[in-house]
């Protein structure tokens, strides 16, 4: 870690220096160690071992099928965002040992590794809320803390926002009360979907390919600008018949009755595991359909969008609401919007508006897509682009700027408190 101990006119990283808490294992390094006993959530994979090989990216996969370039790609899982994020942050160029350098603070604590022990089986509220609750006791008694009371600090989580938020005790629900308790809602959580609450902010699932320079990005965009896509659309996904309210079933049937659509049954075998098979589906299409699954958002979105397929949502929140720091604000120019205001009475007719774009309408969304690759890869750790920046650049611009906002705040003497923390119903609706 570096250690500067002046700031200058001319220093690089003035307004940009940040501190890495250094927990104890227990908090990090220990998930990785005992990885057997962590689970990803499906009967696919009996632990999470394999995706935390490489910096969190998985293991590396070979091009075997002509699907990816020739090097950088991997078997990343969904839930690997915090170990990627810390290992690119322990080399971020404006580090610092001296926190009263420090622009931001950074906990580097697993959340999502820890609650990925409580998946099956009912657990004791007080077991599952634990490890949250002794982070909070830890960083409040720092020195760190007292400067800004936890306002400055902010860590990443490879889960969605809302598996922090479980509001009622009841061994049955699943989640932690992390995010409720009262030092936790000082800090900003990046995680790959917000929850309605303010101080949680969307950040890109990771995908498959993790580069280490920009001309494999060069390369990659310039290979998928040339691909031939010989369907229309394609939903790569499971079915979800335990949710009553999920429109999956309908695009399935319309998808697999429609001669323009190809279905990816991703509850067979490895088919959504290994990158060969997805992004091969994903590069045949000009169309990916992005319904909601468990919750608002889908890995498969930026995997999509890293294959130059147009993505096509039907929830403000999937989206449009949630990644606000690396997609674009005017959403008709990179994707397709199809409201479902009632999915019991929705008769899907996706085939007939998809083949309403003209083919310069499609060229033109699809060079956007393309654009948006590099602002939502993680990079490799072990070097740096010099041209682009990454979704990991992006993410920590991001927060540096809404941490400086509230110091502004604190300098003309408002509450810092004021809509930090606060819960907006209306966060995912247009």
């Amino acid at each position: 870690m570096s250690d500067r101990n002046k700031k200058s006119d001319s220093d690089s990283c003035s307004g940009r220096y940040i501190f890495i808490h250094e927990l104890p294992s227990r908090f990090n390094y220990d998930f990785i160690h005992n990885c057997e006993v962590l689970t990803e959530g499906s009967d696919k994979q009996p632990n999470m071992c394999p995706f935390l090989e490489n910096f969190g990216f998985g293991i590396e996969v070979e091009n075997s099928e002509g699907a990816l370039s020739n090097s950088s790609w991997y078997c990343t899982h969904q839930f690997t965002l915090e170990v990627i994020f810390h290992n690119r942050m322990k080399r971020y160029e404006c580090l610092t040992n001296d926190s009263s350098l420090a622009s931001a603070i950074f906990v580097p604590f697993y959340a999502g590794l820890d609650i990925s022990r409580f998946m099956f089986g009912n657990q004791n509220e007080t077991l599952k809320d634990s490890l949250g609750r002794d982070l909070v006791q830890w960083l409040s008694s720092k020195g760190e803390w007292k400067k800004m009371w936890g306002r400055d600090h902010f860590l990443v989580s490879g889960r969605i926002a809302w598996s922090y938020r479980r509001k009622f005790d009841n061994m049955s629900i699943w989640g932690s009360n992390f995010r409720f308790l009262p030092e936790s809602a000082n800090m900003s959580m990046l995680a790959v979907e917000a929850s309605s609450w303010n101080n949680d902010i969307a950040i890109p699932y990771p995908t498959p390919l993790h580069p280490s320079k920009d001309s494999e990005i060069l390369q990659w965009q310039q290979k998928i600008r040339q691909q031939k896509r010989t369907n229309l659309f394609t939903f790569t996904g499971a079915p979800r018949p335990q949710l009553d309210d999920s429109m999956r079933g309908k695009i399935i049937n319309h998808c697999q009755g429609s001669r323009f659509c190809k279905f990816l049954d991703c509850s067979q075998g490895d088919n959504c595991y290994n990158p060969n098979n997805f992004m091969k589906f994903f590069q045949s299409c000009v169309f990916c359909l992005q319904p909601p699954g468990d919750s608002y958002t889908r890995k498969s979105i930026f995997d999509s969008i890293l294959a130059g397929c147009i993505p096509v949502f039907f929830n403000p929140g999937s989206a449009y609401t949630q990644y606000l720091w690396h997609l674009p604000m005017n959403r008709t120019k990179y994707s397709v919007y199809i409201p479902v205001r009632d999915v019991k009475e929705w008769n899907p007719n996706i085939e007939k508006i998809l083949l309403g774009f003209s083919e310069h309408e499609v060229l033109a969304m699809r060079e956007e897509v393309i654009k948006l690759i590099p602002r939502i890869i993680y990079a490799d750790p072990s070097s740096k682009l010099e041209i682009f920046e990454d979704a990991f650049d992006i993410a920590v611009n991001g927060m540096l700027k809404r941490i400086e906002r509230v110091r502004e705040l604190i300098r003309n003497g408002s509450d810092p408190s004021v809509g930090f923390a606060g819960e907006d119903p209306y966060k995912f609706s247009f």
